[in-house]
This record gives C-alpha cells, structure tokens and sequence, in this order.
C-alpha cells in the first residue's frame, strides 16, 4: 500500500528518503525536457521557410515584377547597409 502523504498521488518515497522526493522531481523534470526537445528537434518547419536571407526575398520580389529596379536598388541599399 502506498504511503498517504501531502501530495496526493506523487509518490514521495520514489527514490526513498526526503531526498527521494527532489530526485524524483528531478527525474521527472529531465523526461519531460527530453521528450520537448526530441519533439521540438524532429517537428517539421513551415513550408514557406527556406533559410532565406532577406537578400534572396527581395531579388524573388524584383524576378516576379512586384518591386521595379529603383525600388530593388533602395531597399537593397537598406539591407546592406
């Protein structure tokens, strides 16, 4: 039979002792933080993201007519600088 204690059903005596209770948060903590970053790490980016500099954006905008040449040339400009 599990022991009654303060914190309902987190089993204070996990790793036994007071002690037994951090260990056992620590433990549980370190799962958690491993199963985000595997999530995290394996989740799929957004399909319009590219790894595009602002550079290759713009020149996409002037190759599709939506900017004109002075336009290109100004926020060029902006960029570099």
């Amino acid at each position: 039979m599990m022991e009654s204690n303060c914190f309902g059903w987190w089993p204070v005596h996990f790793f036994g002792g007071p002690l037994g209770m951090v260990l056992g948060t620590i433990f549980w903590l370190l799962v958690i933080a491993g199963i985000i970053y595997v999530i995290l790490k394996y989740v799929k980016k957004p399909d319009g993201y590219k790894g595009e500099t602002p550079l290759d954006i713009l020149k996409k905008r002037y190759a599709r007519g939506e900017i004109d040449a002075e336009e290109f040339a100004k926020k060029k400009k902006d960029i570099e600088s």
